[in-house]
């Protein structure tokens, strides 16, 4: 199965990964100033946007942006991932880095790197309302959790629409086997910006620290405005932090 993707620009590739509480709607303010001299790929990842998922399916994230790459016949990428799609990000990079000549992971989780109590509990609490029915409630709950005090009313209604999406998509599939490929810093030679927020979950940071001692080449960059979706927080800014 391709996943939903979309093309737009020219120029060299940029590849956009949204979060796991998001879809590629999340870049589209990004999008329109990239693509005056980028070629910018988006995606929806399987669950999300408008890429369905099938119960049972068994796939890979990181193998179906791989796929969507090689269908597009891009060898050479820069790569931006958002939280969740940062994870992907990177376990794209250590399967084929040298198909990446440069990444910026944003707030984004990594292997090796033990979730805080503060995340838990949030996590414990989307368990809780998803298996008690209560979707919007849960839905709420990730708006309140992932979205930092700079973010405006659309920025958090999209965020609203793009999550709910993604729990009624997902509930639906069920159980489902999606492989993740290891995550390998050492492998991964193109230049690495880290981006963290002052607002998010104190996890995220301590996944960039993680990653900067192991990276050959990265810088981190932590933004004291920022919560965990800055490029929705403040678009403008985000997108001088990721061009």
């Amino acid at each position: 199965m391709t996943i939903a993707h979309w093309v737009v620009g020219d120029g060299p590739a940029v590849l956009l990964v949204h979060a796991g509480v998001a879809d590629a709607r999340m870049w589209a303010r990004q999008v329109a100033e990239l693509r005056r001299d980028h070629r910018v790929i988006t995606v929806d990842l399987r669950g999300y946007g408008e890429t369905p998922l099938e119960p049972g399916a068994k796939y890979s994230d990181a193998g179906d942006v791989l796929a969507v790459l090689d269908e597009l016949g891009v060898d050479s990428v820069e790569a931006v991932g958002s939280s969740y799609g940062g994870y992907v990000v990177q376990q794209a990079a250590s399967r084929q880095p040298e198909r990446f000549n440069r990444l910026v992971l944003i707030c984004a989780p990594t292997d090796g790197v033990e979730p805080t109590e503060d995340l838990r509990a949030v996590w414990a609490e989307e368990e809780r309302l998803l298996e008690a029915g209560d979707v919007d409630g849960a839905t709420d709950l990730m708006v309140r959790s992932w979205i930092g005090p700079e973010a405006d009313a659309e920025a958090r209604e999209l965020l609203r629409v793009m999550q709910k999406r993604a729990f009624d998509v997902q509930l639906a599939a069920g159980d489902v086997d999606n492989e993740e490929y290891p995550v390998e810093p050492e492998k991964i030679g193109a230049p690495v910006r880290l981006i963290t927020g002052a607002h998010d979950f104190g996890w995220f940071g301590a996944c960039a620290a993680y990653l900067a001692e192991r990276l050959p080449n990265a810088e981190h960059i932590d933004l004291p405005w920022a919560g965990h979706l800055p490029t929705l927080e403040r678009p403008s800014e985000a997108l001088n932090l990721i061009g």
